[in-house]
């Protein structure tokens, strides 16, 4: 078993991670290429950095890294710059746990060859000229690992569109046990993204030893003989915020917005192959932009613990007109329900349909994590009150990620859903209060239990994507 890089759980200790801080491509977004470029909003790119993201960084360090930023988190905060948090800054914290995609890139990017390969691949695909090419290659490491990924050159010029979600480290692959599965995004917006994350883990040096253990999906080989209209349900695409890895055997996959059955399949014949798992659960959520992932829809707390959107957790009473339904004057509500099949390793020919997401959580929560089935618990988005369920999910109500069993970090606007979590006997906290707990030794990240940590996000939540969007675990430790 490879011992820095292993996930197989959704709430066990996190002790490696990566991130991307939010780059100045974030704040050159417009709003005629808004959605084109899967932002629903124009950020305020100093205040979500400043006054949001840093905190986050801060705490991710205090849990996973803390003698980083122990002692000196005043002086971090009375520089106006910002050193601390910038990869090309002799400040940097240059953490090997809390690890910026950015630095990564960087450090690739001073190989010669790796940097003409990937350099005339990013030219290729955003549809550069030669010239450029040239112009590319001559940047320092750094500047280039910059430019490839805010789109903006050092002196200015807009070159490529940027890639904003770059900060939703989540989707650019997922950590399996000691195998990283390489996602491949739907949308033509991410496509330099998921480019830029092959080469870091093909070429840098953290990513050596699981070499051999990253997967690629492999694409439809016909898809190309298809008929545009016929061509987009037989995609090869998968995102990372539609895979979690909830047992050491069992993994879920969800179907939607972004990731088709098509993908899922591939995985589910790749992963039983090499026999990495015993168990994939096949979760179909409605194919809106509402929910994106399965992610946005639910994620977990504890062993026995779920956050959840009340409106999918249950099958909804069949009220249809059938008659209207069958004359398209209607549409059935069977599309909005959640829909579920899990596979085992060797009865793939024999898979079992699963009734609710409730059932499915819990099931996991008994089956697979020990807890008894009076102990499993769900809190809802909203505290499951009209309209705050659907009002809180939108803004990442159930996105959150574990640092550890119980400790979360989610959203400080979502008001009813940690009014809920309150109710099941959890502290909310705001992160600016618990970095000086920390600072001050009043409170210490080994002995925290059942907390909601508030991460300000005016500005995050903008982008659509929460705390658990913005992680890519890579270590995990076992239960106690």
């Amino acid at each position: 078993m490879n011992r820095n890089i292993n996930v197989s759980s959704e709430v066990s200790t996190l002790k490696r991670l990566l991130i991307h801080s939010p780059d100045s491509g974030l704040g050159k977004v417009v709003p005629s290429k808004a959605q084109d470029w899967l932002f629903e909003d124009i950020i305020h790119l100093d205040t979500m950095r400043r006054k949001e993201y840093d905190f986050y960084v801060k705490t991710l360090l205090y849990f996973l890294d803390p003698q980083i930023i122990k002692g000196k988190l005043a002086q971090i905060d009375a520089d106006q710059n910002r050193d601390f948090f910038k990869p090309d800054s002799p400040q940097y914290f240059n953490s090997d746990k809390v690890i910026e995609l950015q630095k990564l890139l960087a450090e690739i990017l001073e190989n010669d060859l790796t940097k003409m390969k990937l350099v005339a691949a990013a030219c290729a695909i955003e549809k550069e000229w030669y010239t450029t090419h040239d112009e590319l290659f001559n940047l320092p490491p750094a500047e280039l690992a910059k430019t490839l990924i805010s789109g903006t050159t050092p002196s200015g010029e807009m070159l490529f569109p940027p890639i904003p979600n770059f900060i939703f480290t989540r989707d650019i692959g997922i950590t399996i046990n000691d195998h990283i599965l390489l996602n491949r995004p739907k949308k033509q917006a991410r496509t330099r993204e998921a480019l830029l994350v092959q080469y870091i883990f093909y070429n840098h040096p953290i990513f050596e030893e699981v070499r051999q253990n990253l997967i690629e999906i492999p694409d439809n080989e016909t898809l190309f003989l298809l008929p545009e209209d016929e061509a987009e349900e037989a995609q090869s695409t998968l995102e990372g915020g539609d895979v979690m890895m909830v047992a050491k055997n069992h993994l879920l996959i969800g179907i939607s917005e972004r990731t088709t059955i098509y993908a899922a399949k591939q995985v589910i014949k790749i992963l039983f192959d090499k026999k990495i798992v015993d168990k994939i659960t096949l979760v179909k959520i409605p194919n809106k932009r509402d929910y994106m992932h399965i992610d946005t829809v639910f994620t977990q707390v504890k062993r026995n613990v779920w956050v959840l959107l009340g409106s999918l957790a249950k099958p909804q009473l069949e009220n249809d007109d059938e008659v209207l339904v069958k004359a398209g004057l209607l549409q059935s509500k069977k599309s909005e329900q959640v829909h579920i099949i899990q596979f085992r390793r060797g009865q793939e020919q024999e898979p079992r349909v699963i009734e609710s997401l409730e059932e499915l959580l819990t099931e996991i929560s008994v089956y697979d994590l020990d807890c008894q089935p009076m102990d499993v618990q769900f809190i809802y988005s909203g505290n499951n009150q009209f309209p705050y369920g659907a009002r809180e999910q939108w803004t990442d109500s159930c996105n959150l990620l574990a640092v550890k069993e119980g400790v979360v970090i989610g959203y400080d606007r979502n008001d009813k859903t940690l009014e809920a979590f309150k109710e099941a006997g959890f502290e909310a906290i705001k992160m600016e209060d618990l970095l000086q707990d920390f600072e001050s030794g009043n409170r210490n990240p080994e002995t925290m239990k059942d907390t909601f940590i508030m991460l300000p996000s005016a500005e995050l939540s903008r982008a659509r994507g929460g705390s658990h969007c913005m992680s890519m675990p890579i270590l995990r430790g076992n239960f106690e």
